[in-house]
Order: structure tokens, then sequence, then C-alpha cells
């Protein structure tokens, strides 16, 4: 008599499986999270919801405040899936704008922390220094660049209005057939909704309740996707790397960018290379370009969130996510497009990490006065000044 055995299912393959189920539900959740803080803030504030926002009108501390919470949550995704919230709950897009190029200031805090790893090791720590802070100084020389041209000629809020009018048709303020993530979204904001309302709570109560537990939400969710990417696509992305990095400039953009759209951290991305820069497998010029398709990729979670939006504000949170995206490639395009400004944020990078080398206090000095001091001094001025 023959038998035929049949080998199990790899045990490795099924909890994978089942995995990907989980981050789908944690995907779902987000959408859950974004709609609450929009349907929250429209709810407390009503029509004076841009009044809330008055301490941010100054595009100065819109960068600052995109660039202190990215710096402290550590996370850019989270941030601009609440900026997008908020811009449903009526934050106006011209407002929004500066924080979203604040966010991707301050999510490059992570690549600095990655490479203090390497701190004792001379030569190793130099090149993952350089290769961490190059990412700070293309996203500063950004900001510096299309900060003041965005104040003058509102050119990323006007690229953002013109794609997402395309995308949701024409001038229509409703998103339409586009939004098809509504109909699972809303049921279970409206039912939490009535459970406020059930226990008496009025508008405003129920309002701010949404926003606390949207954003708690969102930091809860963001980090637990982070957890279960890693563990599916970190090894897979190692491989990839190695592969594409170093073909060329394109290749380490596109590479860059599909990684993080992957794992939906440019944090996990660029931290990532850090290490292989640090060792010698990559040189900086080879990083340079991959850091600039982790900004591109992080993209996808607010463009994510921004289906979750529905109403009269829906075209606007798919705007700022819009923006953010125009931002990063507009930044790709001409900064590194360009000869002349290509290397500036190579060689400042390389000048730091000669100086941290020497002495260590550079390090310290560099990441408090970036991320926390000189933000906090220019909100000082700008409230003195009046602006």
């Amino acid at each position: 008599m023959t038998y035929t055995v049949t080998e199990p299912e790899s045990p490795t393959a099924s909890s994978n499986g089942a995995q990907w189920f989980v981050v789908l539900g944690l995907v779902y959740l987000l959408l859950v999270a974004v709609g609450m803080i929009g349907t929250g803030f429209k709810a407390a504030a009503g029509d004076q919801a841009k009044d809330l926002f008055a301490f941010a009108s100054n595009p100065v501390t819109g960068v600052i405040v995109g660039t202190v919470a990215t710096a402290l949550i550590q996370s850019s995704s989270t941030v601009t899936s609440i900026i997008v919230g908020l811009v449903a709950g009526g934050l106006p897009v011209e407002i929004a704008i500066p924080m979203v190029m604040g966010a991707n200031m301050g999510t490059t805090i992570t690549n600095t922390i990655v490479s203090l790893g390497h701190v004792r090791q001379g030569e190793e720590f130099r090149r993952a220094f350089a290769a961490a802070t190059v990412h700070d100084f293309f996203n500063l020389f950004s900001i510096f660049i299309f900060l003041p041209l965005e104040i003058m000629f509102g050119f990323l809020e006007k690229i953002g209005q013109t794609l997402a009018g395309i995308l949701v048709g024409g001038d229509s303020m409703a998103v339409g057939g586009f939004n098809f993530i509504k109909p699972l979204v809303k049921p279970p904001v409206n039912l939490l909704k009535d459970v406020f309302h059930g226990m008496g709570a009025n508008d405003v109560v129920t309002g701010v309740l949404f926003i606390i537990l949207g954003i708690a939400l969102i930091f809860v969710v963001i980090t637990y996707i982070g957890k279960l990417l890693k563990v599916l696509m970190v090894g897979r992305a190692k491989a990839i790397l190695h592969a594409a990095v170093g073909r060329g400039p394109v290749s380490g953009i596109f590479s860059g960018t599909a990684i993080t759209v992957l794992v939906q951290s440019s944090s996990t991305t660029t931290s990532l290379v850090v290490p292989l820069a640090g060792s010698g497998v990559f040189s900086l010029k080879q990083i340079y370009p991959f850091t600039l398709g982790a900004n591109i990729g992080t993209c996808i979670t607010a463009l994510l969130a921004a289906t979750a939006v529905d109403g009269g504000n829906a075209v606007f949170a798919l705007q700022i996510a819009l923006v953010h995206l125009s931002y990063n490639v507009i930044g790709v395009l001409f900064i590194y497009g360009l000869p002349f400004t290509r290397n500036i944020p190579i060689r400042a990078a390389e000048w730091l990490a000669d100086l941290a080398v020497k002495n260590k206090v550079y390090v310290a000095a560099y990441i408090g006065t970036v991320f926390f001091i000189l933000p906090l001094v220019l909100i000082g001025i700008s409230q003195i000044m009046g602006w």
C-alpha cells in the first residue's frame, strides 16, 4: 500500500499571511482615525475652525510646529496623517503647507540617532553621521528655497489644488466616486458619535473626544504598522538595497521610494542604510539619492489618509496630501537635478561629520539646536514681533 505524504503548510508563510491581514486591519483603523479627527474638529469648532490655528498663521511657526512635533513623535507619517485630519476639520491649506515642510525636517532626527551607534568607531562614525545628516541638509535646503517661494506665490498650494481638482473632477468640492473608502469609514465614526451623544455629550464635547481618540489611534496604528512591516519587509528590503542602490542615482531614488511605500516610514528606510554607509558598503553619494526617494515614498500615508475624508473639506484634505507629494518630488528635481545645487547637502554633511569626529559635543549641539532650541527661539521671536 502506498501512502502519499503531504507536507504541512509552512508556519512562516501562514504567520506572514495572518500578519498581512493585521496590517490591512490597521490601515482601516488609520482611515477611521483620520475621519474621527476631521469630524471632531467640525463638531467642536464649527465655522470657527480657522481661529483655532491662528497661532500657526505665521509660516515660520507652521514649519516649526511640524518639525518639533515630528522630532518628538519620531514619525512624519503620523504627523502628516494628523495634518490631513486637521485640514478635513477646517485648518486652511496655506497654514498646513509649512507644517508638512516641517514634518519632512523633523523625521530626519531618527537617522542621526541611529548613526550614534557608530560613535566610538572614528572613520566609521564619520561615514554614518554624514549619511544621516545629508537627509537633514537636503530638507533644510528645501525649506530655505521653497518656503519663501510658497509665501510669495503659493505655487505648491496651486499645484495641489490643480491635481486634486483633476482627481475629484473639475472644480467639484466633493470627492464623489473617488472616495470609495467613505462607505467603510463612516459607519464606525457615526456609531461612536451616537454613543457619545447617548451618554449626554454635546457637540463640542463629542468633537474634543473625537480629536483626542483619533490622534491617539493614529499613534497606535502607525506604531504597530511600522513594527509589523519591519518584520515582513526589512529582510527583503536589505536585498533590494544591495541590488538597487549601487546601480546609480535614478535606481537609488526609485528603490528608496518603493521600500518606503512598503514600510510606510521614511525613518525606517533611511535608518536602514546608515549602518551600511558606516561600514563602507555604500558611499555617501550612493546613499544620498536613496534618502530622496524615501522622502517621496513617505507621502503614501497622507494620500491614504486623505481617502478617508468626506464632505466639503474632502478636496482640501486630498490637496494637502498632494502638496506633500509635489513638494518632495519638486525638491528632488530642483535640488538634485541641478548640478550646482546637487552637492550642497553632501558637502554640508561631510563638513559636520568631520567636526563630529573631532569633538562629540558638536553632535549634541547640532541635534539640540536644529530640532529644539532654534525652533523655540524662532517661535519666541515671531510672537514678540507679532508675525
